[in-house]
């Protein structure tokens, strides 16, 4: 007899390899072909609503990792809600308007002023949904479940009528204006920017200290006294109206050879020190308050410059004394407005100074720089030129600087619901602790919101102009233009006259003669986005709002966080999340932003192809998200690693489960050994833990215990032990089907469980369980915590037991090391225990030796009378010896027994009697 034959060794189909980059898109096709995300819905209809709503990610380009992170956090949520007792719909959408994909096409050599505006657009909305069609496949690679088909777009008709909509609600309200201000300007885009589409980056800019004469010292300054500004911007000189001091500031005339300066008293050593003046006397003193009104002469042209009171001057540099420029900067402008000055801004759209700066006219505004410090060393008011590298702000798209520039621009005001949007921002919940004083800082401190571009790519703003130059914005005009958007696209108000884009019998008394003109710029991309509040949430029956989550990246607490609030508090009063999240951003193994010229990119491309989709999905889950998160490949080696672990153990279990069914082998808990039972407890608190971490959104959690029970409690304990079980045992052994229904029981659990993280191998596993009826593991629910009788109590027994286990293996490991013994079934172990451990073995049923993994356990006697030769640990000293007698050909256990039977002369007696009763026909 082949003794081989008798045992019950591992069957299983489940592939030992992965091959995820292969076996993953045949997956996808077949949740594809059977509409998984569809049966999911249908399952969980009628459930309480969890509803995350995506952030659209901009139709441009293949995604990033940055894009992976945040669609794998995502998916990853609402996998594990919907298997949590909620229906959790998800609709993926898109951004799709904005000056990138001008500028691509622009760079594939559309010449746009070859065509229509309407021509344009429409290459515009060809290659964004191409874009789309291509995001959307990747994300699908990545085993991203969602209502693909039914994406929202932020292109599309009825998503443009809805946000016109907001903008309607918006003005009915009083919080859409059009003002002449200062705005964040990029002359490379030609356009305002909103400050989400700022950056800062390091600029190397001139820095000068100007005298300007006082003409009117009303009678606080002396006539021949001359008042010093500093700026980093001298091409904003010709832009000059006045100058600004505090008012509770001290200011002190210093004379300085033949020449009397002012400057705040604060300040004057270091002023002293920029000009290198060797000798100065302070001759005058004089409080901030009393300069105001007092006239000083512009350097270059003459004109009045009206000294102002401004709370904005501060002492951390400069003289106490700023120059401003109402046109240039929106301190400037304000102090401007309450001292009636006007708004001068003598810079085109491009950047070039105009005829309002006599002298400098076509200067692009940063080459005026030169010019105008030449003029001002010519005049003699320049006291002392040198430059300083700051941060400066930067257009995010074209990488240019900006700068402030006054136009005429629609804003949404923010100070009528200032109060309103602060308090929302206390009722959420913020996962990043953080994220709520950033947001809550931003709103307390931001301006109006520029809402208008100067660009042809977006959503018009549906605004007509009278002949009288009134802008007409009424609720009639409003929605009528939503409706036209909504069966039309936002295409036609390019397409069509004024008239044609306004009801019918349109009168307004600005127009005597019937006539109308139409805005021409375009909503601010964030206006677009959001929007989706009231486009997606509001308008889909599936979803509601608010939201419960956002999730995105941490710069969208100035971006869509931001606008989404602003828009939803405006329109419904209420946040349009309750709760947000949101995730770093990836960088490199050096904490670099991946850039293509520094050669660092890693995009998920290559990860899927080299490793497989699950192996990034696990990666995701392994890393703190809320922090900025390194990429680098020998991470996902690494992963990659535990990822096969994890795979082989499960393909373990399926094998020795595959003669197992549950309907007649299950033994009920009360029935098992307590190392079984003990096992189902560990289980059971594993279930507890990782419902909580998916709760709390805690996958990296996750991701830590169960590889630590995958790698200690089964492989490195339990099914270590349990092959002298599962394979030696008659098959119905009532001790086989105790171990074979905790790892049953845990096969089902641990799929479930890893499901939202590993859903492709989750769902391959599932397939070869025996006896479930589910089709797929998407369609179940996740394991639910029950208390377990005297769960404490096994715990803490088995925990005490198995830190005695770890001393006996490292006794093993010591004398194998020594050449005592090879493999650990040839060893027989002593143990000189203390009382409280001997009362623990006696209080054990469960052979202690197989546990062990060893042939022959004894405990010989009390800690101190150990032998001089044992290996003395913390809760045992230990001898270790080669274990007496033949080993068992079965089961290769060491015993003198081994030859008492004359049927099977090579076997133990345990594995005798196996084979005399349930094998004796293989004879």
């Amino acid at each position: 007899m082949e003794y081989k034959e008798t045992l019950l060794m591992p069957k299983t189909d489940f592939p030992m390899r992965g091959n995820l980059p292969k076996r993953e898109p045949e997956m996808q096709a077949k949740w594809e072909e059977m509409d998984i995300y569809k049966k999911v819905q249908e399952r969980t209809n009628g459930r309480p609503k969890f509803v995350l709503h995506d952030g659209p990610p901009y139709a441009n380009g293949s995604i990033h990792m940055g894009h992976a992170l945040n669609k794998v956090l995502k998916d990853i949520i609402v996998r594990s809600k919907s298997m949590m007792g909620f229906d959790a719909p998800y609709v993926p959408g898109w951004d799709t308007h904005g000056l990138p994909i001008e500028q691509v096409l622009t760079n594939k050599g559309v010449n746009r002023k070859e065509m229509s505006v309407f021509e344009f657009r429409k290459l515009c909305e060809q290659y964004a949904y191409e874009q789309v069609d291509i995001q959307r496949t990747e994300f699908k690679k990545l085993g991203v479940r969602g209502d693909w088909e039914n994406p929202y777009i932020t292109l599309k008709p009825k998503y443009e009528a809805q946000q016109i909509r907001v903008f309607g609600e918006m003005a009915k309200k009083g919080l859409i204006y059009k003002g002449l201000k200062p705005v964040y300007w990029s002359p490379s885009s030609e356009s305002a920017l909103a400050e989400a589409e700022i950056e800062y980056k390091d600029k190397k800019s001139a820095s000068i200290f100007v005298a300007f004469p006082v003409k009117d010292g009303k009678g606080v300054l002396d006539q021949d006294t001359e008042i010093v500004i500093w700026t980093t911007t001298p091409w904003t000189i010709p832009a000059n109206l006045g100058i600004s001091v505090h008012p509770e500031l001290t200011y002190v005339v210093v004379k300085v050879n033949d020449r009397k300066f002012v400057v705040a008293e604060d300040l004057l050593s270091s002023v002293v020190e920029a000009l290198e003046w060797d000798q100065y006397e302070v001759v005058q003193t004089v409080n901030g308050s009393d300069l105001e009104y007092v006239v000083a002469k512009h350097p270059l042209y003459g004109r009045d410059s009206l000294v102002m009171l401004g709370e904005h001057v501060t002492t951390d540099s400069g003289t106490g004394c700023v120059h401003t420029a109402p046109g240039h900067g929106e301190d400037d402008f304000y102090v401007g407005q309450k001292y009636e000055l006007g708004v001068l801004s003598p810079v085109d759209e491009k950047g070039h100074m105009t005829s309002e700066a006599p002298g400098f006219e076509g200067l692009y505004y940063d080459k005026a720089n030169k010019v105008i410090t030449e003029k001002l060393t010519e005049v003699g008011a320049l006291l002392k030129l040198s430059f300083i590298t700051h941060s400066y702000p930067h257009d995010w798209r074209t990488k240019k600087p900006v700068i402030f520039r006054a136009t005429a621009q629609w804003f949404a005001s923010i100070e009528p619901i200032r109060e309103q949007l602060l308090n929302e921002i206390q009722n959420v919940k913020w996962h990043n602790k953080w994220g709520e004083t950033r947001l809550y800082n931003m709103i307390r401190d931001r301006g109006d919101w520029c809402i208008s571009r100067q660009r042809v790519w977006g959503v018009p703003i549906p605004v007509f102009y009278a002949e009288n130059g009134e802008a007409i914005i009424t609720e009639e005009t409003v929605n009528h233009v939503a409706n036209l958007f909504e069966e039309h696209g936002s295409n036609i108000w390019f397409d069509r006259e004024p008239k044609d884009l306004l009801p019918e019998g349109f009168s307004h008394p600005g127009s005597p003669n019937g006539v109308f003109t139409k805005e021409t710029d375009i909503m601010d991309v964030w206006f677009d986005s959001g929007s989706s509040h009231y486009a997606v949430l509001e308008a889909r029956e599936e979803l509601t709002h608010p939201a419960d989550i956002y999730l995105e990246g941490s710069d969208q607490y100035r971006g869509w966080f931001n606008s989404s609030l602003i828009t939803s508090v405006a329109v419904t009063g209420h946040a349009p999340y309750k709760g947000v999240v949101s995730n770093g951003f990836t960088v490199d193994a050096e904490g670099k932003k991946m850039s293509k010229s520094l050669g660092n990119v890693i995009v998920p491309e290559q990860i899927t192809k080299q490793f497989g989709a699950d192996v990034l999905r696990l990666w995701v889950s392994s890393v703190d998200y809320t922090t900025d998160v390194k990429v680098f490949m020998d991470n996902f080696k690494q992963v990659s690693e535990v990822y096969r672990k994890i795979r082989n153990t499960l393909r373990f279990m399926l094998g020795t489960t595959s003669d197992f069914n549950p309907a007649t082998d299950k033994v009920a808990f009360e029935e098992l050994r307590e190392v079984d039972q003990y096992m189902l407890v560990k289980l059971n608190n594993l279930i507890k833990n990782i419902r909580g971490c998916y709760e709390e959104y805690n996958f990296a959690e996750i991701y830590h215990n169960v590889n630590n029970f995958f790698a200690l409690d089964l492989s490195a304990f339990y099914l270590d032990f349990a092959k002298d079980v599962l394979y030696i045992e008659a098959p119905n052994d009532k001790v086989r089907r105790s171990m074979q229904t905790v790892i049953y029981e845990s096969l089902i659990a641990l799929t479930k469980l890893m499901a939202p993280i590993l859903p492709h191998t989750a769902d391959e596993v599932w397939g070869y369980i025996p006896s479930v009826e589910e089709e797929s593991v998407q369609l179940t629910d996740l394991p639910n915590y029950v208390e377990l009788p005297n769960a404490d109590a096994l715990v803490e027994k088995w925990s005490a037991f198995l830190d005695l286990r770890d001393d006996v293996l490292k006794a093993l490991e010591v004398a194998r090391n020594e050449k005592v013994i090879g493999k650990s079934l040839t060893a027989k172990v002593s143990l000189y225990v203390t009382n409280s451990v001997k009362e623990l073995l006696a209080s054990i049923s469960e052979n202690i030796g197989q546990i062990f993994i060893v042939s022959d356990f004894e405990i010989a006697g009390a800690y101190e009378e150990a032998p001089d030769s044992a290996l003395k640990l913390e809760n045992a000293a230990i001898v270790v010896t080669k274990a007496e007698g033949e080993t068992c050909d079965r089961c290769w256990v060491v015993t003198p027994e081994v030859g008492h039977d004359h049927d099977h002369p090579t076997l133990c007696p345990r594995c005798a009697s196996v084979v005399k009763e349930n094998y004796s026909h293989l004879a």
